[in-house]
C-alpha cells in the first residue's frame, strides 16, 4: 500500500459555472450537476489512484445514502475503503458547490459524521503496509483531538511512513495554532494554502508565515500553495518559488487536493524536492480544466508529459537561502 488516506469524507454536488447567483425567488437553470466523493482524504486518494498508486481510506460517513455513495464511489476508483466507518448519530456530510464565472466558489456544508469521528475510529493496522501516511481536513474533524493525531504521527513515524498534513480551518475557529503545534513536530510535509497559514501566524507576507510554522518542525518541510500564484516551500535553509501552470480553468475545486497527491506520488519516487513540487503543482492545475474534484486530474504519465511539453517555456522555480 503506497499511502493512507485519513480525514474529512464528503458527498459533493457540484453546479455547473453559472454568470450570476439567482435573485430571491428565481429559478436559474445550469448546465449540469455533478456528485461525486469529496473530502480531503478522499480526494487526494482518487488523485493519488489517478497517478497510480495504491490508496486506503480512513474516516466516517453515516448510516445513509449519501455515506452509501461515497464509499461505493471510492471503491470504484480502486480504493480500499475497509478504514471507513459509520456513524449512527450524523449523516454523511455533505456539500452543495455554487460556481459563478468570475468568482470564488459558494460552498453550503453540513459537517455531519466528520463531527464525531475519532481516534478510536482508527485501526493502528491501516498503518501496517503503507509508505506515506497524510491527513486532511483538520481541524475540522473537532473528535480528533490534537494529543490524539500527535500520537498518531509519531506512532507513523515510528512505522517509518512519511507524514504530510492539510488543514481546513473553519471561520471563526478559535486559537487554531494550538490544534497544530503538538502535530507539527511529528509532521513530515506541512500544506497550508496562503489563507490558512495566514490565519495560524497571523502573517500577511507567505515567506514570514513558513518562517514561522518552520519553527514548530526544523525538520521538516513547510508547502504553502498560493492558487494561480504557485507555492512557496521553506525545507531547511532552503526556499523553493515554485510557479503554477496555466490551464484553462473550470472549476478549482479540490486544485490542493491533487497537489497534495502530486507532492506524495513525487515523494514516493524519491526525487528532489524542486521535481516534486514541480510535479504537484502541474497535477494541481491538471484538476482545474474539469468540473468537480477528480475528472480534470491528469494520470501519472500525462503529468509526466505536461511537464516535458512546458519545461522548455515554463519557468523554473529557484531554490535560495
Amino acid at each position: 500500500m503506497d499511502a493512507v488516506c485519513l480525514g474529512i469524507l464528503v458527498a459533493d454536488l457540484f453546479a455547473s459555472p453559472i454568470d450570476a447567483l439567482p435573485q430571491p425567488g428565481e429559478l436559474k437553470t445550469t448546465s449540469g450537476f455533478l456528485m461525486g466523493a469529496g473530502g480531503c482524504a478522499s480526494n487526494t486518494a482518487a488523485c493519488l489512484r489517478r497517478l497510480g498508486r495504491t490508496v486506503r481510506v480512513v474516516g466516517k460517513v453515516g448510516e445513509d445514502l449519501f455515506g452509501d455513495f461515497v464509499v461505493r464511489e471510492l471503491g470504484g476508483r480502486g480504493i480500499d475503503t475497509s478504514g471507513v466507518t459509520r456513524s449512527r448519530t450524523h449523516q454523511t456530510s455533505s456539500t452543495v458547490i455554487l460556481n459563478v464565472l468570475g468568482q470564488d466558489r459558494r460552498y453550503l456544508h453540513v459537517i455531519g459524521a466528520n463531527s464525531d469521528f475519532t481516534a478510536e475510529d482508527v485501526d493502528p493496522a491501516a498503518l501496517d503496509d503503507a509508505r506515506v501516511m497524510y491527513v486532511g481536513g483538520y481541524p475540522a474533524m473537532p473528535g480528533f483531538r490534537p494529543a490524539d493525531l500527535a500520537a498518531l504521527f509519531e506512532q507513523a513515524r515510528r512505522k517509518r511512513l512519511v507524514t504530510v498534513l492539510d488543514v481546513v480551518i473553519p471561520a471563526g475557529f478559535p486559537t487554531p495554532m494550538d490544534w497544530l503545534a503538538p502535530v507539527l513536530p511529528f509532521t513530515d510535509y506541512f500544506l497550508p494554502n496562503e489563507d490558512e497559514a495566514r490565519a495560524l501566524t497571523g502573517l500577511e507576507d507567505p515567506h514570514e508565515q513558513a518562517k514561522s510554522l518552520w519553527r514548530y518542525n526544523p525538520g521538516g518541510t513547510v508547502v504553502i500553495t498560493r492558487g494561480e500564484r504557485g507555492s512557496l516551500t521553506k525545507c531547511g535553509t532552503v526556499v523553493v518559488d515554485t510557479p503554477a501552470f496555466p490551464v484553462e480553468a473550470v472549476d478549482e475545486s479540490g486544485a490542493g487536493d491533487a497537489f497534495s497527491a502530486g507532492l506524495i506520488t513525487g515523494v514516493l519516487e524519491q526525487w528532489p524536492l524542486q521535481e516534486v513540487l514541480l510535479f504537484a503543482s502541474a497535477a494541481g492545475a491538471s484538476c482545474t480544466r474539469a468540473l468537480g474534484c477528480i475528472d480534470g486530474v491528469f494520470t501519472f504519465e500525462q503529468t509526466v508529459a505536461f511537464l516535458e511539453n512546458a519545461s522548455a517555456g515554463a519557468p523554473r522555480p529557484q531554490g535560495a537561502n
